[in-house]
């Protein structure tokens, strides 16, 4: 359970963040960091259990009936790339309070980021595809959330950049994991994993191309490495967590991964071999073009990655271990970067190279800190970056799919080294040498120092002692694709060829970075790679332009056009039935009774009186009419909760509609023209026609079902409920009604967000100020408790008799709607409530209740007795019915706030098409 505890502990640390922030403001950081620590204590507690080759597991069901389940597993490689998103989080937790500005988003900022960790913690501890699948997407959305939520203008292009590069690699994720399900017969990862020989040829072995493409989405590999320079427009602790520890670490981890897959074969290799090492090439040589620090970091990112890409390919144990290995180092190394870049943008003003110089006057530790960490960056001893990169050099040169290809790809790592060096020289120089220019630069706070300062400092003690990682390193890479022992990792191996090439790529580079002026010119003559990102745009506008195309035909101001289409495919659809459907079953003799032709004949008649009246008080008050005729016809077959919820929509939706009439003309505008007026009874009466047939020919032709006699008998022994319709609402079919409950949570979003507007309505010329109705004043003070009581008591009783969250809901939400037109302004008590908490607090309910009896390896949304004193026990699906309620009624305070926010407008009724 320790997985679960730790992976639902970054959750909860997303939950009360809002919760620290209020009550620390910034500062909530440094709290948030001590969970993030926390959380990777007690991961790293297991260390002797996975030392001696075992794992830590834990499931729930899932998806039971397709043999899915929800699984984590933790051996030593999910657990170096688990303390990697905990450890660096923490120090970039812990780095936030003083980068952030008092009067920042600090809510926002902390919530995404801890969202997103907990994601990427769910990635690297998945032991089922499918979720696997499902925390990629969430870190994708997350990262473009976190990319974008600056809120400058500058950054919307590369969020949304970034999101349909990494989400386009997640649909080849997901194409991949339905064929490896669906070709080895389970998602189980570790079951897959284990047996590499159950992998056929065919569709199976074309999964692997996806997954590698997938990894180079996530991972910016030429050609999609254009996307991470584009993400630097993000907050610097943005940059130091998602593009140097986590989001980018996520195709690493799934190569490794699917390596004892797909690994050993030809194609597998030789095309990360080849991608990695020309984008260490190419992320290289567009690094040391760059001026902006944070530009110069994500280039260098990229060219990092293309290194790990390709020593993935070689497929030896010595590969995987130096893999690993410097993942840890690069990740050190480069959130220390990042963030003493953030530092020195603060105190300097500028991220410029071009601007900064004799910095080690004015900020003499911070230039020391990043000296170590751009020693790490080029490889120099003593780091851990100069261990990983000998490792490197020493793993590529062990490649014989080809002669020589050993010695080619070292040569080619090399000279992506030799750039690096050469970079990472010209980053140090910038900051050392050279006059100080801001005479008023000066260190800033050690709590602003000491995130960077600590990950410096073990990125350069941990080259020495590296030792202490290397059981844990070469176990990793046993766990990550068993073949052999990894070499035993240590500082010093004696003169080899890696060190010979790492003397090579010091001088090289170094001789490099001196004639920079005679070398600058000519490296920035070399072409890299096409304008991708060009493409990417152009696609884009292409896309949106066809779009447009598309939904031209519904960009029309007047309502007829949407309403002929759906009417006119039930035409259509009733046409195509006619024609294939055979002989129908016989109906029941008693399926139609005398009362009925009554109900008929009072639809009608209210039916011409609305199409006939130019009152709009008169339609609304038909409109109605209609739908309670309909309530009594349902009550009188039988059916009394669908009469209730028919009855209370009409009454609520006549409330709506008067809020939207309110303070406009009472007469309907007169209709368009004659053919138009032709055309759409025409089409009224054709509907009306399939729509009653489709009802004659459909309905009392056939016996109780299997599963309605099922729930007849067994409903009420299995929840314990005697309203069958509830009881299949929340207890047999909750998942379904979340969905729908989902939906209407997503429209009451959209209904808030068009609402805000209205805190300024006073200030609006169009606004019109309505006086307070004595007689509906009246009304609500007299009705509004009774409503309240009755949706109260509808709640409660819903599991039992007549009633549910839904109707108890509706209720409520017509007291709401009451008091907004008693009071424009908003009633005494209900004018405040709001629908974003509302919505909020419903929807976490329903979840919480959902994923409750997982935590005791039951299915999701499974029903459950509560203990409650003074009462005995009541069922868990009373709190879903709670949030299903709550949401119903946000989405009706959301509408009725909107409307009573609404500018008057012109007459109602039907809408002129202008003529050109």
């Amino acid at each position: 359970m320790i997985l679960a505890v730790v992976l639902g502990g970054q959750f909860l640390l997303a939950a009360v963040a809002p919760v620290l922030t209020w009550w620390l403001g910034r500062n909530a950081g440094y709290l948030l960091a001590v969970g993030y620590l926390a959380g990777a204590g007690l991961l790293l507690s297991q260390r002797p259990l996975l030392l001696a080759d075992q794992a830590v597991a834990v499931s729930w069901p899932w998806l039971p009936s397709l043999g899915v389940y929800a699984e984590l597993r933790m051996d030593a490689l999910n657990l170096i790339f688990a303390l990697l998103v905990l450890g660096v989080g923490a120090f970039v937790m812990a780095y936030c309070p003083r980068y952030l500005s008092p009067d920042s988003r600090h809510t926002r900022v902390y919530v995404t980021m801890t969202l997103f960790a907990a994601a990427m913690l769910g990635l690297v501890l998945a032991d089922d595809l499918l979720l696997l699948f499902v925390f990629w997407e969430l870190s994708s959305i997350l990262s473009f959330v976190l990319i974008g939520q600056d809120g400058r203008p500058q950054a919307r292009g590369p969020a949304i950049q970034a999101l349909v590069i990494t989400t386009t690699g997640g649909v080849a994720l997901l194409v991949a994991v339905v064929v490896l399900t669906v070709s080895l017969g389970t998602s189980d990862l570790h079951l897959i994993l284990a047996d590499p020989g159950r992998l056929a040829t065919g569709p199976a072995w074309a999964a692997g191309a996806l997954v590698i493409f997938a990894a180079i989405t996530k991972s910016a590999q030429v050609p999609f490495h254009f996307w991470l320079p584009g993400a630097m427009v993000a907050l610097t602790p943005v940059s130091a967590y998602l593009h140097a520890a986590t989001l980018v670490k996520a195709g690493i981890y799934l190569l490794m991964r699917f390596s004892a897959l797909f690994g050993g074969q030809w194609p597998w290799d030789l095309t990360l071999i080849g991608l990695g090492l020309l984008t260490a090439i190419v992320g290289a040589l567009l690094a040391l073009r760059q001026h902006d620090l944070k530009a110069l970091l994500a280039y260098s990112t990229v060219s990092q990655l293309g290194l790990l890409v390709s020593v993935i390919g070689v497929g030896t144990p010595a590969s995987d271990a130096a893999a690993i290995l410097y993942t840890i180092a690069h990740a050190l190394f480069k959130a220390t970067l990042f963030m003493l870049v953030g530092i020195i943008d603060r105190q300097a003003g500028s991220r410029d190279i071009r601007a900064l110089s004799g910095l080690r006057r004015a900020m003499p530790i911070t230039v020391t800190l990043t000296v170590l960490a751009a020693m790490s960056l080029a490889g120099l001893p003593p780091t851990i970056g100069f261990v990983g990169k000998e490792a490197i050099f020493e793993a590529l040169i062990t490649v014989d799919a080809v002669p020589w290809l050993g010695w080619i790809a070292a040569g080619l790592a090399v000279l992506a080294a030799t750039l690096t060096f050469a970079y990472a020289a010209r980053l140090v120089h910038g900051v050392l040498s050279g006059p100080t220019r801001q005479r008023e630069l000066h260190e800033p706070a050690w709590s602003f120092l000491a995130p960077a300062a600590v990950a410096a400092l073990l990125a350069t003690a941990l080259g020495p002692a590296v030792a202490i990682l290397s059981p844990m390193v070469e176990r990793a890479a046993s766990d990550a694709r068993p073949q052999g022992p990894a070499p035993y990792l240590a500082f010093w191996h004696g003169f080899t060829p890696a060190l010979g090439l790492s003397a090579l790529t010091v001088l090289l580079g170094t001789l490099l970075f001196w004639y920079r002026r005679r070398t600058g010119p000519v490296l920035a003559a070399i072409p890299t790679t096409p304008p991708f990102t060009g493409y990417l745009e152009r696609f884009r506008r292409a896309l949106l332009r066809f779009g447009a195309v598309v939904a031209r035909p519904a960009q029309v101001t007047a309502p007829a056009p949407y309403l002929a289409r759906p009417l006119l495919a039930v035409v259509a659809l009733a046409a195509v039935a006619g024609l294939l459907l055979g002989p129908l079953p016989t109906g029941h003799p008693d399926a139609t009774r005398p009362g009925d032709w009554l109900v008929l004949g009072l639809l009608l008649v209210a039916l011409a009186g609305l199409l006939t009246t130019r009152s709009a008080l008169a339609a609304v008050a038909l409109t109605g009419a209609v739908g309670l005729i309909l309530a009594a016809w349902f009550l009188t077959t039988g059916a009394p909760d669908v009469a209730l919820t028919l009855m209370l929509v009409e009454v609520l939706t006549t409330v709506v509609v008067m809020l939207a009439l309110r303070g406009r003309p009472g007469r309907l505008v007169a209709p368009g023209r004659r053919v138009g007026l032709i055309a759409g009874a025409g089409l009224a009466v054709l509907a009306g026609v399939a729509a009653a047939v489709a009802t004659a020919a459909l309905t009392g032709r056939r016996d109780l079902s299997p599963a309605g006699d099922w729930y007849l008998r067994e409903a009420s022994a299995v929840t314990g409920g005697q309203n069958l319709v509830n009881t299949i609402l929340v207890d047999f079919r909750a998942l379904d009604t979340l969905g729908e409950a989902v939906v209407l949570a997503v429209v009451a979003v959209g209904l808030i967000g068009l609402a805000r507007p209205a805190k300024a309505a006073g200030q609006r010329p169009d606004a019109v100020r309505h006086a307070v109705d004595p007689v509906l004043e009246l009304a609500y003070r007299v009705l509004a408790p009774v409503m309240l009581v009755a949706s109260a008591v509808l709640f409660l009783r819903g599991h039992q008799e007549l009633g549910g969250g839904f109707i108890a809901a509706l209720l409520a939400g017509t007291a709401v709607g009451l008091g907004h037109l008693a009071h424009p302004a908003g009633a005494p008590l209900l004018g405040r409530l709001r629908g974003a908490p509302l919505l909020t607090v419903g929807l976490l309910l329903a979840l919480v209740v959902g994923l409750a009896p997982v935590a005791v390896g039951r299915a999701f949304l499974t029903p459950v007795k509560l203990p409650l004193p003074g009462v005995g026990s009541v069922s868990s699906a009373l709190l879903f019915d709670l949030g299903v309620y709550l949401m119903v009624l946000a989405l009706v305070v959301a509408a009725v706030r909107r409307l009573d926010s609404a500018p008057a407008g012109p007459a109602p009724g039907p809408i002129r098409e202008r003529v050109r």
